[in-house]
This record gives structure tokens, sequence and C-alpha cells, in this order.
């Protein structure tokens, strides 16, 4: 990626569900483009309440989601990002979890409701770039493909001038809207090794709710490869945040060495302008002015 290749006054907006998305699926790219000085913001759905946490790591703080919180602006503070806010929804769990029926859940909220306030944040940050989950939100969270739908609506609806948001902002229409999405090549060696390691890679987490295989089985067509081996360091060092999801362990364990292997690279499919071809971008912002 050229770095002037980058519009003037460059920005790039994350739209995610919880503290740790930021770093787990895009952090490399987020931390790429803010060394190469992009205005790179952040809207997090919710501040991970449902999160599991070591007893040890509560001391000091009042809920889980202080305790997500911090570990969240450690890791934005690392990546360089400019800003964080939050939409102010609660986690909703794994499908089929007592915690999917909570008012605040995010997955439960209508989805025009969250839109809503996600226009607001694109009209007041006026990213060239918006991205967030593919449609399955990486591995079938709920949260996460809640994110998507409120995410795509809102990329629609933030350059109506019919459409007033909550601040009664100007409308705004960022150039370009990227999904997220998984190396596929990632999760089948994955899905090897947890097989050669006598572990299910239908049941694989600490809860036995994540099925590896049918996330490896859906496929999306991917339009842009974004190598950030130059501030894989960074991305390493934000993972490290996140102590209480396991983040330490990713930055030196096995999934290291496979993000070693797939060289550092987060793969992104173009969802809007919809291309006429299948592009081979190695930067998001290619070709705007």
């Amino acid at each position: 990626m050229k770095q002037n290749t980058l519009p003037d006054k460059a920005t790039l907006l994350s739209v995610l569900a919880h503290p740790d998305d930021e770093t787990f699926g895009t952090g490399g790219t987020l931390a790429l483009y803010a060394r190469r000085g992009v205005s790179v913001h952040l809207v997090c759905g919710t501040r991970g309440e449902v999160g599991e946490m070591p007893e040890q790591m509560m001391r000091g703080f009042n809920s889980i989601a202080e305790v997500r919180e911090t570990e969240l602006r450690c890791a934005a503070q690392t990546l360089g990002l400019r800003g964080v806010d939050f939409l102010g929804y609660r986690d909703s769990g794994m499908p089929g979890s007592p915690d999917n029926q909570h008012p605040m859940a995010l997955a439960s909220q209508p989805v025009e409701e969250v839109a809503a306030k996600i226009v607001s944040h694109i009209r007041r940050i006026k990213p060239h770039v918006v991205i967030t989950f593919d449609p399955i939100g990486g591995y079938f969270h709920p949260d996460h493909i809640a994110i998507h739908k409120a995410t795509v609506l809102a990329f629609n609806l933030s350059g109506r001038e019919d459409f007033v948001d909550s601040e009664n902002l100007p409308p705004f229409s960022p150039a370009r809207l990227y999904f997220q999405t998984i190396n596929r090549g990632f999760l089948k060696a994955a899905i090897l090794l947890l097989r050669l390691s006598g572990k299910d890679p239908h049941k694989f987490g600490k809860n036995g709710d994540i099925d590896m295989v049918a996330i490896a089985n859906q496929k999306f067509p991917i339009h842009a490869r974004i190598n950030y081996r130059e501030v894989s360091d960074l991305r390493d060092r934000a993972s490290a945040c996140h102590e209480s999801q396991g983040g330490k362990e990713m930055a030196k364990g096995v999934q290291k060495w496979l993000q070693r292997f797939f060289q550092s690279t987060e793969l992104f499919m173009l969802a809007y302008p919809v291309p006429d071809e299948n592009p081979n971008l190695r930067d998001l912002f290619s070709g705007l002015a």
C-alpha cells in the first residue's frame, strides 16, 4: 500500500460489536492505516458484558464491562485509533444463551434503531471507508450479525437528505463499505490442527459453541487483501491488551504462528460499490481522490 494513494484527510470507520473485535479481526489493518496517517475510528456496539473473566482480573473493577472497556482503550491506543465510541447496548452472548433475552441485548434491538445511531457517527466522523463484519458475523455471533445488518442499513441511510438522525447532522455518503472476513485457508489449517490434537472443530471455544467447520464452509468473495506485516508487532501488543479474552496467548501461541504463515494478511469483501469484476486490491482506499 503506497501512502500517496490516500485521499486528503483520509478517514476510516470500523463498526464492530465487542471489545477485542477491533484487534482480533481487523487490528492489523487499523494499525497499518493509522501508521500511514489515516484518521481511524471505532464504533463498538457493546462493552462485552457477557465475556468470561478470570476472578483475579476483576480486582479494582466493578464489572466485566469495566475490565473489557479498559482493555479496549489499551488496544485502541496501541493501534493508533483516533476515537472510540460506544452504541450503549449489551453483549448478547452466543446463540441460545439466556443473555439473548436481556432487554438491552444488541441482537434483540430493532435494526432501524441501531442503524440510526450508526448514521450519526458516520455523519460526524465522515469516513471515506467503513468496515464491518461479513454477513455471518465472522463466526455466527448474534451481535456480529446484528452490527453487520445495522451498518449496511446505516451506510445506505447516511447520505439521504430525508433521513434525520438524532443529532440532526447533514447527510454524508462514505465512498466504500467493506466486510472483513476470516481467511478460509487459516480456518482449514486451524481445523486440521484441532483434529490432530484430538479436539472437535465443531465445538471450538471455551464453551464449545463455535463450529469452525460450518464457518469454513461459508465462502465470500475476497476483493482486498491488506498485508499488515510492518505493524504486526502493534497488533500483537494490542492483542495482549485483551488479556481477559486470551489475547496474550494468541499473540505468542499457535494462532500467532498461523498468522505469520498466512503472511499477516486480513481479508475484505467490497460490498459497496459492488465491483463489476473481482478486483485484487491491496489498499482499501485505492483509486479514491
